[in-house]
């Protein structure tokens, strides 16, 4: 295992938590924004919307590299 590897090997559940800690927050937001939203609803939309952020860093990560 490299350097990187390792480091980021050591960092996982930190980074884990913190992705958890920002749905959480936007979660949260959103419920005392629109109180009356369905949640699971709410929840995938984020997810998406999240994800859809993950893509474009992975894409632009891809294009600096290639």
């Amino acid at each position: 295992m490299d350097a990187i590897q390792k480091e980021l090997q050591s960092r996982k559940s930190e980074i884990k938590k913190e992705m958890k800690l920002l749905f959480n927050a936007n979660n949260r937001i959103t419920e005392w924004d629109v109180p009356e939203a369905n949640e699971k609803e709410a929840a995938q939309m984020l997810l998406d919307t999240m994800q859809e952020a993950l893509d474009e860093i992975k894409e632009e990560i891809l294009s600096e590299y290639n």
